[in-house]
C-alpha cells in the first residue's frame, strides 16, 4: 500500500477509523438492548471524553479521506480507476460505498454534537460526560435548536449510524467488491512464498517426465488418470485463485503497471480477476438453482476472458509486484493458456516452432546442440 503514500495514508485512516470506532458501536448496541445511555461513561469516568475525542478524530479523518477518494475518482479522474471493466456497476459500487461511509460519519458527529448540547441543558436520559473536543466546534450550528429537535437529531444519528453499519456489513458480504476488507488478510497469509517469476510445474506432466526418465514417482499416483491440462472454467482453478478473485480491491495498480496494457493490448490483470469473480458468482447461482452438475454452456475462457487477452501477457509479473494484497493474476492466465495449448492445440505458429525446437534442440532456436558453440571459433580469427 505504501508504494503510493497518499492513498496509503488515507486508507489507513479509513481502516483504523472503522476498526476503532467499533468500540463505540459496541456501546451503542448495549445501550439499545438495555435502554441505557453511554453505559461506558461511568466505567471509564475521566477517560471517557478522551476516548470519544479519539473516535471523533478518526470519524473526521474517515470523512475527509472518503471525500478525497470521491474527488480522485470523479473529478480528477485518476487514470487507473478507468477502464472498460470499471464502467457501470464497479464505478457505482465504489462511489456508493464512499458516500455511505461519509453519511455514517456525519450521523456519528451529529449525534455527539446534539448529545453534548442536551447534556449541558440537563435533559433527562442524557448523562453528563464532559465536552467532546471536535464536536464542540459544531455546537454553534445546533445551539439555536429546541430540545425536542436536538433529541430527534440525536436519535436519528443513533439509529442511522447503527443501522447503517449493519446494512453496510450485509452489503459488503453480498454485492460489493469491498469484501476484500475481510478476505485480503487470509489471502495475504496464504501467499506464495516462491519468487514471483517462478512458474509452477503441472503434476501430471512432471509425473510423465519422471516415468520417461525412470525416476521414482509418488506412490499411489501411478494409475491416477490425469485431469484437465490447465483451466477452462473456474472449477479448474485452485482455491487460492478463487480467494484472490474475491480479494481484488479493483484499485487498478496491476493494470497501470502491465506493459501489455500500456502498449494498447486488451489485457488488463484487474479485468482477469474481476471476470474470474463474476464467473464464479454465476456458477454459484447455477448450483444454487439447478444443482452442482448443471452446465450452462459457458466458461471462463471464451465467454469472459478472450484468447487475445491471455496471449498478450508477457509473464513479467509486474502486476503481482504492484498488488497491495498479493494477488497473482499471472497464475490464472498461465492455466488458461495451458488449456488452450495442451487441450485444444491452439498455440500461435511461432510458439509451435519454439516448442518443437525445445523438444528437438533443447533451446528455442533452430540450431543443433552440437553447433551451439560454433560462434566461439570465430573469436580468435
Amino acid at each position: 500500500m505504501f508504494k503510493k503514500p497518499l492513498p496509503a495514508i488515507l486508507h489507513l485512516f479509513v481502516y483504523l477509523g472503522f476498526i476503532i470506532i467499533n468500540i463505540e458501536v459496541l456501546e451503542i448496541i448495549i445501550d439499545g438492548l438495555f435502554g441505557t445511555h453511554r453505559i461506558f461513561a461511568p466505567v471509564f469516568k475521566g477517560l471517557y471524553p478522551s476516548l470519544i475525542n479519539i473516535f471523533e478524530f478518526l470519524a473526521i479523518s474517515v470523512l475527509v479521506s472518503c471525500a478525497i477518494f470521491l474527488v480522485r475518482r470523479n473529478i480528477i479522474k485518476v487514470k487507473r480507476f478507468d477502464g472498460e471493466e470499471m464502467k457501470r456497476w464497479p464505478k457505482l459500487d465504489a462511489n456508493l460505498i464512499l458516500s455511505i461511509e461519509i453519511f455514517l460519519m456525519i450521523c456519528f458527529l451529529s449525534m455527539n454534537t446534539s448529545d453534548g448540547i442536551l447534556q449541558s441543558r440537563g435533559s433527562e436520559h442524557y448523562i453528563s460526560t464532559g465536552d467532546f473536543f471536535f464536536t464542540s466546534f459544531l455546537k454553534p450550528l445546533f445551539n439555536g435548536l429546541g430540545t425536542s429537535e436536538l433529541i430527534f437529531i440525536e436519535r436519528f444519528g443513533w439509529w442511522a449510524h447503527i443501522m447503517g453499519i449493519f446494512a453496510f456489513a450485509m452489503y459488503v458480504f453480498t454485492d460489493s467488491k469491498h469484501l476484500h476488507i475481510f478476505i485480503s488478510f487470509p489471502n495475504t497469509y496464504f501467499s506464495k512464498l516462491d519468487p514471483a517469476g517462478r512458474l509452477s510445474n503441472m503434476p501430471e506432466v512432471t509425473k510423465e517426465v519422471k516415468l520417461m526418465l525412470n525416476l521414482p514417482v509418488d506412490s499411489g499416483n501411478e494409475n491416477v488418470a490425469p485431469g484437465r491440462f490447465g483451466a477452462k472454467d473456474v472449477q479448474d482453478l485452485t482455491w487460492k485463485n478463487l480467494m484472490e478473485a474475491y480479494s481484488c480491491t479493483e484499485c487498478g495498480r496491476c493494470t497501470s503497471q502491465c506493459p501489455a496494457n500500456l502498449t494498447g493490448k486488451k489485457l488488463s490483470p484487474r479485468k482477469i480477476m474481476m471476470d474470474t469473480r463474476d464467473r464464479l458468482e454465476e456458477v454459484g447461482r447455477n448450483i444454487e438453482a439447478n444443482g452442482k452438475d448443471h452446465q450452462d454452456g459457458k466458461s471462463l475462457l471464451g465467454d469472459y476472458i478472450t484468447v487475445e487477452e491471455i496471449m498478450a501477457c508477457t509473464t513479467c509479473n509486474a502486476c503481482v509486484e504492484a498488488c497491495p494484497v498479493n494477488i497473482d493474476p499471472v497464475s490464472i492466465i498461465l492455466q488458461l493458456r495451458r488449456f488452450k495449448i495442451m487441450e485444444e492445440s491452439q498455440a500461435p505458429a511461432a510458439w509451435n516452432g519454439m516448442f518443437s525446437n525445445i523438444e528437438n534442440n533443447f533451446a528455442p532456436w533452430k540450431f543443433s546442440p552440437s553447433d551451439r558453440l560454433n560462434w566461439v571459433q570465430k573469436l580468435n580469427q
